[in-house]
């Protein structure tokens, strides 16, 4: 299996279905009678994220893993949107930046020093496999997977096929 087919295809799949519970979670709120910002805003904790800052941060994985894995410039994307349908277009544009990477820009991605940071004054380095596997992988599934709980915690009716972007 080539890196770049490590790699695009599992962001990919997540990126579909944060749309998909975002559709899920928009029409919810139509039934429901429920006004968007209670989800947009909603937690599982109160030192959480709320849902739009877990997909937003879901995104960056995806988009800023493929560039430094590529040695491409990282992108810098605003925290601005304050809606599904801005959620939408945040998804929608990560997920064409991610698909514009070819398989011959992830060739020596796994050895690659990547260089992150991890936190606000702290850079980290490793090699771009065990960046990818112990590090890119296990944030972009922890955000995907908070976004999810916390719209099945809310009362959207979701479940594992819609997180892993199966019907």
């Amino acid at each position: 299996m080539s890196f770049h087919d490590a790699t695009v295809p599992a962001f990919l799949q997540i990126l579909g279905s944060l749309s998909g519970l975002l559709t899920k979670a928009e029409a919810h709120c139509k039934a429901k009678n429920i006004q968007p910002e209670v989800l947009l805003n909603a937690r599982l904790y109160p030192d959480m994220y709320p849902l739009t800052r877990q997909v937003q941060t879901a995104c960056d994985f995806a988009a800023k893993t493929c560039a430094r894995l590529t040695g491409s410039e990282v992108p810098q994307t605003p925290d601005t949107e304050k809606s599904f349908e801005e959620l939408q277009q945040r998804i929608a544009k990560a997920t064409d930046y991610v698909k514009s990477f070819k398989p011959a820009q992830f060739e020596g991605g796994d050895v690659r020093d990547v260089t992150f940071p991890i936190g606000p004054n702290n850079t980290m380095t490793m090699k771009g496999q065990q960046y990818l596997v112990n590090f890119a992988f296990p944030n972009f599934y922890f955000h995907a997977a908070t976004a999810h709980g916390i719209l099945r915690h809310n009362g959207v009716e979701i479940g594992k096929r819609d997180f892993m972007g199966v019907r």
